[in-house]
């Protein structure tokens, strides 16, 4: 578990300068077809990205649970259920309290955000909390508790930033490439070429490190999860209800898909080829394998 810590951590670092190299090598070169010099275009750019990396680091937590229209908890008598669970396994494994919110949607879900333990959100929407019993909805949350506990949340939270910012470039290229003739660049084909391939490729280049970081994290959540609670059957149970009982959200993003423990979209024929998350089934037999060796 502890490697895994240290690897998310890394991995947090080798995102972030991604991220950095990729706005900024296209400032540059949106710069440079636009006739600005590429040294200015340069440092301008990286300047912008850094500060959009260093907004998203303390900020892409609260976006993502205001996306989500999540309603927080903010003592025991709000739901106690939700509450006391939360607060026991946050005692068990010494971890800070996290901030508690609910989501009106009756897709059953959840999912936990932040930067760090300290600074952690967890949230279940009222469809998870109306078809698990106790068991499974502590396993559901010793699931996203181990997220938070092996540093995931900060990892989905840099790849949830990288996402919105793919598609915020690709947006500007297109505009640069469709309305550029009214400015001094006069229709630049080679600005037309970058709107258009950043139309083609930052979808892909999103989908590509959300399933790169995502598949994996909820493998070990699950076994975290699991061993916190010592009862890995009722969080197999918990999937396999999810797997019964779920549905697209009401209020879909694919920019923070990867965040849930259960994939929030609607099902199109590239799903499988393009999930966030490893199949139910998988996670199931996994659950189901370790729960016999207890």
């Amino acid at each position: 578990m502890y490697s895994a810590i240290a690897k998310n951590k890394r991995n947090t670092v080798f995102i972030i300068i991604f991220f950095l190299a990729l706005i900024t090598g296209l400032g540059w070169l949106a710069g440079v077809a636009y006739g600005m010099n590429g040294y200015t275009a340069l440092i301008l750019t990286l300047v912008i990205a850094s500060a959009y990396a260093w907004f998203q680091y303390f900020a892409a937590g609260r976006q993502a649970i205001s996306m989500s229209g999540g309603i927080r908890v903010n003592s025991q008598s709000d739901h106690p259920r939700l509450w006391r669970t939360v607060e026991n396994l946050s005692i068990t494994t010494g971890t800070p309290m996290p901030e508690v919110y609910i989501i009106n949607d009756p897709a059953p879900n959840a999912f936990a955000t932040g930067r760090d333990p300290q600074h952690a959100i967890v949230a279940a929407t009222t469809g998870l909390l109306d078809i698990m019993d106790d068991a499974e909805l502590e396993g559901v949350m010793a699931h996203e508790m181990g997220h938070v506990r092996n540093y995931d949340i900060r990892l989905s939270m840099i790849v949830f930033g990288l996402v919105v910012a793919i598609g915020f470039v690709s947006d500007i290229f297109l505009r640069m490439a469709f309305f550029g003739r009214n400015n001094n660049s006069n229709g630049n084909p080679v600005v037309m070429v970058f709107g258009l391939v950043a139309m083609i490729v930052a979808p892909l280049i999103a989908t590509v490190v959300q399933l790169a970081v995502s598949r994996q994290r909820e493998y070990l959540a699950d076994a975290t999860g699991a061993l916190t609670t010592r009862h890995p059957d009722a969080l197999a149970s918990a999937l396999a209800k999810l797997g019964e009982y779920g549905r697209p959200m009401k209020k879909q993003n694919t920019s923070m898909a990867h965040l849930w423990i259960a994939d929030p979209l609607k099902k199109g024929a590239m799903a499988k080829l393009f999930a966030t998350h490893p199949p139910l089934e998988d996670r199931i037999e996994r659950l189901t394998a370790m729960g016999s060796k207890f």
